[in-house]
């Protein structure tokens, strides 16, 4: 059992607690209302990790609490990787786990950055609750938004905790109202800061009407005492504020609030809980990781507030008629009015009693082979079982069981539903379900992979490095489904296509670090798309003959733009009637329009946007079969290429800049000179911030200028938000390059041909 150096004494009729445990390190298994999933996320420099390192300390797991960007050579138990602590971010999400009052916490920690944003799509997935930490003076910012919307999407209940309440103009109260307005949520304030900035000295329990103080070096003795005369009014505003909150989406409260009878500090618990786990409300923690004030509250209410594994409903779909190499398991909140396929309720009983059920979710290359991380959700599994791939089939034994704490692995014999373990040597794909019994065909819901925005050039600087520089892409694109690489047959070069800048630069160094080679990155290339302006009728006969049987197709329709909210996709329509084209032509028809999307007639870029209406046709008894439909489908494109009016989209970010309000003037410039458009603007306490829709073209290099110009003081972020038509004089260079391009490259050719 757990032993706890709880030591409870009086002192001037003072409460006083000593709060760092002793962690036994032994393995337990835990009840399942003793189990807490959850995920430290925020928007980059809010103080994740510090929160993390806090956590680790308090519960005994780690026995000296050190700083993010290793100041002390050291560097955040939680930033294992030696490049997060050297630039002081997080790059990989990292698992561990710990206890805290015989509660078993699992935790994982996520980056800020949105470049690697795919990290918490897959920690977000598995987990039953997260802390939402959010910055006193920046507030809700760029990422805070996206990490909002992902818990939407996968309906993760949360708290919210405000750090950093020791810094220079320290606001919790303007963060509530952002919390409120920017993200719709229905939250109070369960704290309230005895001082601000350098003077924040604790804070007051705004349920329990008492002032806490962080004694002792570390802050790990609570000192309870009275609330400070000149806060009691504040703290009574503040208790009835948040008893309205809930009690208006809690039935519960709602009758004490009605009957004008004021809740015990149970019910008052009891109601928060209920409604956090319905998402109808968000409870708001105060403190300072770094000055080690707050984080024993925040984790006594990851206790009461968050969800158990048996409080949270996850499905899985029975796939006995879908098993298939390619086969890609659905998207949370992504499924078709077509799927028909039966919805089975996972059982979150700790026992054997049920078949086992594991999601793989994450995937990374460890000193062992390739590790894989599993969330179990359904029954048990034994060290030396076999489980299968219940999208492959493929039969694999487990030969080693580990659960995690940062890059430290601890050997266990069995895993629970509830648990976050790790296999070693599994070959899989991210999102992968794992069953113990082959004709247990079932798949959880998999998770949502963004698209990648830019893409750069990427090549190994010594080409006798290329065998490495194979083995780092073949491992980073498995471990990371955000990171795409493909060669380019038309420029003859290798690109490399991710989320930002950040990203692709992250692992052109972990290449270096990692595998010893060296890699030259070229100028990011933008995914530019193209479009159809208006509708445009073809029609058009594909006809061979070469002595036997030939090819014959003829397809009629229209092909037209679709509206701008559905301009990244392509839709193929079959309108005809009758037998002109036989039904099984007509998947031929599509594949070669698809075919044809993959080169535009412009730049050569994908043709986005458009709907194919095949309306007629023809075809030949004999001369006629698939081949003959796909090369008629690429033929009618070609017609519309050269009749239809055709413009360039080009991907627009939105962005966020924050700095101090006299260089606003500056950073509006910068704006208007990257063609921005500005949606927003807001000032505090000597900041300011500036939101603006700019074409991801026009940012590249501006991490460089935005630092430049504010002595360092500026930041900005953003993130994909739409595809939109490209100014005139744009579409004229990026064809004129293509062009010129296109005429160098045969030129080569022929150079090529007259040597030979």
């Amino acid at each position: 059992m757990l032993h706890r150096a709880l030591s409870r004494y009086c002192h001037h009729g003072l409460r006083f607690y000593s709060t760092q445990h002793k962690f036994i390190n032994e393995i337990q298994h835990y009840d399942l209302n003793r189990i807490r999933n959850i995920g430290i996320s925020a928007h980059i420099d809010s103080g994740k990790t510090t929160v993390t390192e806090r956590i680790l300390f308090y519960t005994g797991r780690i026995a000296e609490m050190h700083e993010v960007k290793g100041k002390d050579n050291v560097g955040a138990t939680m930033d294992s990787m030696e490049l997060e602590r050297q630039r002081g971010i997080t790059i990989q999400s990292a698992a561990t786990y710990t206890v805290w009052k015989d509660y078993n916490i699992n935790i994982i920690d996520t980056p800020g950055h949105v470049d690697f944003t795919v990290e918490v799509e897959r920690a977000l997935r598995v987990l039953d609750g997260a802390v939402l930490v959010l910055c006193s003076v920046g507030g809700v910012q760029s990422q805070t938004l996206t990490v909002n919307r992902q818990m939407k999407r996968y309906t993760v209940p949360c708290i919210a905790f405000i750090n950093k309440l020791d810094r220079l103009a320290a606001n919790p109260f303007r963060v509530l109202g952002q919390l409120r307005s920017k993200l719709g949520h229905n939250a109070a304030l369960l704290h309230l800061p005895i001082g601000l900035e350098s003077d924040f000295r604790g804070i007051i329990d705004i349920m329990e009407k008492k002032a806490l103080y962080f004694d002792g070096l570390l802050g790990e003795i609570i000192r309870f005492d009275e609330v400070p005369k000149d806060l009691r009014q504040q703290t009574e505003d503040y208790h009835q504020e948040l008893v309205e909150h809930v009690s208006n989406v809690d039935e519960q409260l709602g009758e004490i609030f009605l009957e004008e009878r004021k809740p015990t500090v149970e019910e008052l618990k009891h109601a928060i809980r209920r409604a956090t786990l319905k998402r109808m409300f968000t409870p708001v923690l105060l403190g300072s990781a770094l000055k080690n004030k707050g984080v024993q509250p925040l984790l006594d209410s990851v206790i009461d507030f968050l969800p158990n594994p048996e409080e949270v409903d996850n499905f899985a779909y029975n796939e006995e008629d879908s098993r298939d190499e390619g086969y890609v398991p659905p998207v949370v909140g992504e499924t078709t009015e077509s799927d028909t396929r039966k919805r089975i309720k996972m059982n979150p009983e700790r026992s054997g009693k049920d078949l086992f059920c594991g999601l793989a979710f994450k995937l990374e290359a460890g000193r062992f082979g390739q590790l894989t991380y599993i969330r179990v959700y359904q029954g048990m599994l034994k060290k030396g079982e076999n489980i299968y791939n219940s999208r492959t089939g493929r039969k694999t034994k487990v030969s080693r069981l580990v659960r995690l704490h940062a890059d430290q692995m601890e050997d266990v014999t069995e895993v629970y539903a509830g648990d976050i373990c790790a296999l070693f040597g599994v070959d899989c794909a991210s999102g992968d379900t794992f069953v113990t019994k082959k004709d247990f065909q079932i798949s959880m819901e998999s998770m949502h992979v963004p698209d990648p925005v830019i893409s750069m050039s990427i090549k190994p600087k010594d080409p006798q490095d290329l065998d490495s520089f194979s083995k780092a892409v073949a491992r980073f694109t498995k471990e990371d489904p955000t990171y795409h690489i493909k060669y380019d047959t038309d420029n003859k070069e290798t690109i490399a296509s991710g989320m930002g800048e950040l990203h692709l630069e992250i692992y052109g160094q972990r290449m270096e670090r990692e595998y010893n080679c060296p890699v030259v990155m070229g100028k990011p290339k933008v995914s530019f798309r193209e479009c159809l302006v208006s509708p445009c009728e073809f029609d058009y006969l594909h006809k061979k003959q070469s002595g036997g049987s030939g090819q014959f197709g003829r397809v009629a329709g229209i092909i037209e733009p679709l509206p701008p909210h559905e301009n990244t996709k392509i839709i193929f329509q079959d309108e005809t009637v009758g037998m002109n084209i036989p039904k099984s032509f007509v998947p031929a028809v599509e594949k070669g329009f698809r075919m044809s999307c993959d080169k535009g007639f412009l730049t050569g870029q994908k043709v986005a946007g458009i709907k194919f209406r095949l309306i007629d046709g023809a075809h030949h008894i004999v001369d006629s079969n698939e081949i003959s439909f796909i090369l008629a489908a690429q033929g009618a494109m070609r017609q519309v290429g050269e009749m239809g009016l055709w413009n360039i989209l080009e991907p627009v970010m939105s962005v966020e800049v924050t700095a101090p309000v006299e260089y606003q003037g500056i950073v509006l410039g910068q704006m208007n000179k990257r063609n921005g458009f500005i949606t927003g603007t807001d000032s505090n306490d000597g900041w300011f911030v500036i939101s603006a829709e700019v074409p991801l073209n026009n940012m590249f290099g501006y991490s460089t200028e935005i630092r430049s110009s504010t002595q360092g003081k500026g930041e900005f972020a953003m993130e994909y938000s739409r595809y939109t038509p490209t100014t005139q004089n744009v579409q004229e260079e990026l064809i004129r390059l293509y062009q010129a391009e296109s005429e160098s490259g045969s030129s080569q050719q022929v150079m090529k041909k007259k040597k030979n």
